[in-house]
C-alpha cells in the first residue's frame, strides 16, 4: 500500500506531475528514473527496480569493464527501497518536480552491500548496539563560477558587474552581493528539510561555505549533504552561474573541503566525550586513535578523484599527514575548544568532492574501530602540522590511495567486501582513463624541450 504521507504530499501540490526516484552511487552522484506521480505507490512501496550495478558506475556514468558484479549476476536488477524521507520539491527546474530518495536491496530481501548508504547504516547500527548515537554536523565549501568560457572563472558580482579577482575570506560584501542566490539556497534547504546554518565567504574568489546544524542521525546528515550539493548546483544554474564542489577547481586558489564534526551521546542523551575538562574522555581518545589508524587506507573515500590530490598537496593548507590536536586547524583531526558539554571531534581531511555516505562511514567506522580496540593516540600536535616531517603521510596521489584502500587491514572492518571491490574497480577504471589524456600544459612544457 502506498505511503499515505507521500500521496497526501502530492495531492497538496497538484502542479507536480513527475518524481525523480534516485539512489546515490559510489561517486556521490544521484542516479535513477523520472516517473509520473500516478506511480508514487511503486516508488514508496519498494516496487521500483534498477540494476544493482548502477551504484558502481564511473564518474562518466559508464559501466565498469569486467565487473565481477555484472558477470556474476548477469547485471541483475535490485529493488529500490524508499528511505522514508518525505518527498522533496525541486524548485529550480522549468517545471516543479519532486525527488524521492531510495536505496537498494537484493531480490532475496537483504540490503545490497555495495550501496554506500547501506554502508553507513551498518556503522550506525553498530553504534546503536553499544547504546551510542553519533551527533553529526557537516561543513561544505563550494565555488560559484562563470560557466561561459572553456575553463571556469570567478563570477561577476551581480551588484557591481565586476569580476571577483581577490580572496574574500569572511567578506560581508561578497555575501551581500550574492544575496539573492544565497536566499534561494536557504529557501530550498527549508523546503527540503535541510538544516542549513551559517554561511560565510571563504578564502577563494567566489567561494562559500555553508554549515549544517548538528543532527543525531548520521544517515540524515549524509542525506542532507547529498541533497545540498544537488540543490546548490541547480540554483546556481537558475542564477546564471555554475557551482562546483571540485576539491581544487583553481590551481592557485584555496581548495574546497568537507569538514565533519561529531560527538557521541548515550541512551540518556549524555555526551560521552565530555569529562568536564578540555582534554575529553578516554573514549574520545580511543575514537581519535581509531580515526588516525584507519585514515591512510580510507583516504580514497576522503579524496576519491584525480583532482582531489591537488588539494592534498603539501603547503596547500589541507591536511596531508596523520595527526591530531586541540584547537589546531593545521591537524587532520581537531578537538575544538569551548564548553565541555559540546566536546566533539572535527575531521578535516575530506574534500567537498567526496561521497558524504562514504566520508561518514570512514570517520565513524574508524572511530568505532578505536573504541572497540581501546586504542590510544599519539600525543596531540602543537604548532604547524604542515611543517612536521616526522608525522606519517596520507597517500599523496590517487593510485597510492586506491592501493591503500584495496589492501587496508581495517577497511574490511568498516566496509563490505562487495563495496571495497566495487570502489577499487571504479577508481582504477577512472585512473586508466585519466592516464590516457595528455594535458595542454604537458605539451607546452615537454613537446620540443625533452
Amino acid at each position: 500500500m502506498a505511503d499515505s504521507k507521500a500521496e497526501t504530499w502530492l495531492r497538496d501540490r497538484p502542479e507536480i506531475d513527475s518524481i525523480f526516484a534516485c539512489v546515490c552511487d559510489l561517486n556521490g552522484s544521484m542516479r535513477g528514473k523520472r516517473v509520473p506521480v500516478d506511480q508514487v505507490s511503486k516508488v514508496v512501496d519498494g516496487g521500483l527496480r534498477m540494476p544493482l550495478s548502477i551504484v558502481g558506475m564511473d564518474i562518466w556514468g559508464e559501466d565498469i569493464e569486467n565487473s565481477e558484479l555484472v558477470f556474476e549476476t548477469g547485471d541483475s536488477d535490485g529493488l529500490c527501497d524508499y528511505t522514508g524521507r518525505t518527498l522533496m520539491p525541486i524548485t529550480w527546474t522549468s517545471r516543479p518536480t519532486a525527488l524521492a530518495m531510495l536505496w537498494m536491496r537484493q531480490d532475496d530481501g537483504t540490503p545490497f552491500p555495495g550501496d554506500p548508504r547501506r554502508a553507513l547504516a551498518r556503522i550506525a547500527e553498530r553504534y546503536r548496539e553499544r547504546g551510542l548515537t553519533p551527533v553529526v554536523a557537516t561543513e561544505l565549501e563550494f565555488y560559484l563560477c562563470d560557466p561561459s568560457g572553456a575553463r571556469p572563472q570567478a563570477p561577476q558580482s551581480p551588484v557591481t558587474g565586476k569580476r571577483l579577482d581577490s580572496d574574500g575570506a569572511l567578506s560581508l560584501d561578497e555575501l551581500q552581493h550574492f544575496d539573492e542566490f544565497l536566499n534561494d539556497v536557504y529557501d530550498c534547504c527549508e523546503l527540503q528539510g535541510i538544516p542549513a546554518d551559517a554561511a560565510i565567504s571563504e578564502n577563494g574568489a567566489g567561494q562559500f561555505e555553508i554549515n549544517m546544524r548538528h543532527v543525531a542521525d548520521p544517515l540524515r546528515a549524509a542525506d542532507d549533504a547529498v541533497l545540498f550539493k544537488r540543490l546548490v548546483r541547480g540554483i546556481a544554474r537558475k542564477h546564471g552561474y555554475a557551482a562546483t564542489f571540485m576539491a581544487k577547481p583553481y590551481g592557485d586558489r584555496a581548495g574546497s573541503g568537507f569538514h565533519v564534526h561529531f560527538s557521541l551521546v548515550d541512551e540518556d542523551g549524555n555526551n560521552v566525550f565530555d569529562n568536564s575538562g578540555e582534554e575529553g574522555t578516554p573514549l574520545m581518545l580511543n575514537a581519535v586513535a581509531g580515526m588516525l589508524a584507519t585514515m591512510p587506507e580510507n583516504t580514497l573515500t576522503f579524496a576519491p578523484h584525480e583532482n582531489s590530490y591537488r588539494r592534498l598537496l603539501p603547503g596547500a593548507h589541507a591536511p596531508t599527514s596523520v595527526g591530531w590536536g586541540y584547537e589546531n586547524r593545521t591537524a587532520a583531526i581537531r578537538i575544538p575548544g569551548g564548553s565541555p558539554k559540546a566536546r566533539r571531534i572535527e575531521h578535516r581531511v575530506a574534500g567537498a568532492d567526496a561521497n558524504p555516505y562514504l566520508v561518514l562511514a570512514s570517520i565513524l567506522g574508524g572511530a568505532l574501530t578505536g573504541i572497540e580496540a581501546e586504542m590510544t593516540p599519539a600525543d596531540p600536535i602543537e604548532g604547524d602540522a604542515y611543517a612536521m616531517k616526522k608525522l606519517p603521510h596520507l597517500p599523496l596521489d590517487w593510485a597510492t590511495a586506491i592501493i591503500a584502500f584495496r589492501e587496508g587491514t581495517h577497511v574490511k572492518d568498516i566496509y563490505s567486501a562487495r563495496l571495497q571491490t566495487m570502489l577499487v574497480e571504479c577508481k582504477l577504471q577512472e585512473l586508466r582513463k585519466f592516464a590516457r589524456h595528455v594535458t595542454d600544459f604537458e605539451y607546452h612544457s615537454y613537446l620540443e624541450t625533452v
